[in-house]
Order: C-alpha cells, then sequence, then structure tokens
C-alpha cells in the first residue's frame, strides 16, 4: 500500500500546476478608497502575454450587478499588454469588495481581479 502511494505523490503535484500565460503589471486588488453615492468610479487593470502564443479573454465574470467589466475582444500577441477596464457603480452606501473572474483561452483556472472602497454621501 505504501508503495503505491508513494508512485502517486509526483502526480499530485503535476496536476494543479498550470503555466501562467499573463503577468499583471498592475495589482489585482484596486482601493478606491472613499467614494461618493450614487457615482460610479472606474479602475484599468493591466495585463501582459508572458506565452509564446496569442491569447484570448473568454469572458470575464463580474461578482455581482453593480461591477461592469469592459475588454478588448482581440488576440494579444506575445509580449503585448491588454485591457480590462472595470466599474463599480456605488448605489449601496458602505464598504464593498467585490471580484471578477478573467478568463483566458485554453486556460481552465480564472485568474481574480478585485476592487474595494467605502460609499460615503
Amino acid at each position: 500500500m505504501k508503495i503505491i502511494f508513494y508512485l502517486f505523490i509526483p502526480f499530485l503535484f503535476l496536476s494543479g500546476s498550470e503555466d501562467r500565460v499573463v503577468d499583471w503589471l498592475s495589482p489585482t486588488e484596486h482601493d478606491f478608497g472613499d467614494i461618493v453615492f450614487k457615482e460610479p468610479v472606474h479602475h484599468t487593470f493591466r495585463f501582459k502575454n508572458v506565452s509564446d502564443a496569442p491569447i484570448v479573454i473568454d469572458n470575464i465574470r463580474p461578482s455581482c450587478g453593480c461591477t461592469a467589466v469592459d475588454w478588448e475582444e482581440t488576440v494579444i500577441e506575445p509580449d503585448s499588454t491588454g485591457l480590462i477596464n472595470a466599474s463599480y457603480d456605488a448605489h449601496l452606501k458602505g464598504y464593498f469588495r467585490k471580484s471578477m473572474k478573467v478568463y483566458f483561452h485554453g486556460q481552465r483556472k480564472a485568474e481574480k481581479l478585485w476592487l474595494e472602497g467605502y460609499v460615503i454621501e
């Protein structure tokens, strides 16, 4: 039984490793600080294609309807940069922390981006 266990240990580490296709040029979390109630705010996330093949963003899924995301639906060549524009519509007062899952073509695991801040009057 121990022999079978030791034979499968290397596969545990190999199965979870995926090559990264992007490096984030801006932080993956953005803090707006204090923002005004009912005034949308915007932030742009930047990334670089570090793979040796062109990449495309398949989809971006925000965690709620108060967050809107826009991106260019074009091919990003190797060593080129791409932009993701995110907006938060401040219709509730208080602290918020919202996420967005970015799905690149051919990559199973999504990249996660975050927006946070505090909505005041």
